[in-house]
């Protein structure tokens, strides 16, 4: 989660003081890469979707053995993957070095990779700047958040994603944790709301202060993350969008507008997104059916709890190039130049991992389309 200090100090400051101890990032902003993190190799792997027999096979191996391995302290999360030959393999995600992981599960090779804890993305890169207010209409993939996003001396945010709608209605695509993250009645009294207005940009790019802020959209949705046991498997919110506040093609900084299609995952599938930190980012798919579990806060600046999701999608974020705090509810799509479909709703991360929603589950959640050409 990235926060700010509800005073006139610097932001990169503030990322340090509040994420200490939780996050395994940088403390200062020029240490925000926007760099392409994918692979710019001359040949390109081949992509392996779970529609391939040897994918399909490595998930039964890896769905049976993930109670277990999650049962050893310092593993984080599983999934699916490929060797450097491209054979189907299980991915195993841990905290920190382990000894005595196994090196075959069933047959099927086993990858284990040092991810760090995995922790929600809430909080600019490139050419065009994600955090700067714009004039309405806007253009999405940039920052913003609850006008009330703020408790215990601290304030935070992260990225309008995408536009969505049902029927005539539009409304603005991000994580729960992003539109609706304050799930406890502590440092401010109060919790999130259908109703909350919806700014851009974001209160933590606007020193703490709703002033003359674009007031974009209004909550629609409630959380899909508290209690963690009993929420959806999905970490996903739609504000309906104010008239005249939002492109009504749903364009997104520095991508365009997308398809109204979308696609399914594949590993080393090349894929790309727009988001208020890193801005315009590449890289590929590296896990498919991923079981991970999350740290998460329940208000800004507030305590933590954890959630356990299914079914996810991984991808390479060396240096946190790829994904940074701040960019929680970007959308991923795949990485062609005009009108891509999209293929996932990044959440979380650390700084070698991301993780991502499948856009179709978080579609039928929500009960909406992407709009798109």
């Amino acid at each position: 989660m990235n926060v700010t200090r509800m005073k006139r100090a610097a932001l990169a400051a503030s990322v340090c003081v509040a994420l200490a101890g939780t996050m395994f990032w940088g403390c200062g902003e020029d240490e925000l890469l926007s760099t392409d993190s994918g692979n710019n190799g001359s040949s390109q792997p081949a992509t392996l979707s779970l529609e391939n027999a040897g994918m399909l096979n490595a998930m039964r191996v890896q769905e049976a053995h993930t109670p277990s391995l999650l049962g050893i302290n310092g593993v984080v999360g599983t999934a699916v993957t490929a060797t450097d030959r491209g054979e189907p393999a299980v991915l195993i995600l841990t905290e920190r070095p382990l000894n005595g992981l196994p090196l075959l599960l069933d047959g099927i090779p086993v990858i284990v990779e040092v991810s760090g804890k995995i922790v929600a993305m809430k909080g600019g890169g490139g050419g065009v700047s994600h955090t700067a207010q714009q004039t309405p209409p806007i253009q999405l993939g940039c920052s913003g958040g609850p006008a009330l996003d703020s408790a215990n001396g601290y304030c935070c945010g992260g990225t309008l994603g995408a536009l969505v709608s049902q029927g005539a209605q539009q409304f603005i695509l991000s994580n729960s944790h992003v539109f609706a993250g304050d799930v406890v009645n502590g440092g401010n009294g109060r919790v999130s709301s259908v109703g909350d207005d919806i700014q851009q940009p974001g209160l933590i790019d606007k020193n703490c202060s709703t002033a003359g802020v674009n007031v974009v959209a209004d909550l629609s949705s409630g959380t899909t993350l508290y209690p963690p046991a009993s929420t959806p498997n999905v970490d996903c919110a739609i504000a309906q969008v104010r008239a005249g506040m939002v492109r009504s093609d749903g364009a997104i900084l520095e991508v365009g507008t997308i398809s109204a299609t979308t696609t399914g995952a594949a590993v080393n599938q090349a894929v790309k997104k727009s988001g208020r930190t890193t801005g315009l980012t590449r890289s590929t798919v590296s896990g498919l059916n991923a079981t991970i579990n999350v740290g998460y806060s329940n208000e800004c600046g507030g305590g933590s709890f954890t959630k356990t999701f299914t079914g996810q999608i991984l991808i390479s974020n060396r240096r946190s190039g790829f994904l940074n705090s701040g960019d929680s509810g970007s959308l991923m799509v795949e990485d062609v130049t005009t009108n891509p479909r999209a293929v996932g709703l990044l959440f979380a991360g650390s700084n070698t991992i991301a993780i991502a929603n499948p856009i179709g589950t978080v579609l039928s959640h929500l009960g909406v389309s992407l709009v798109g050409q």
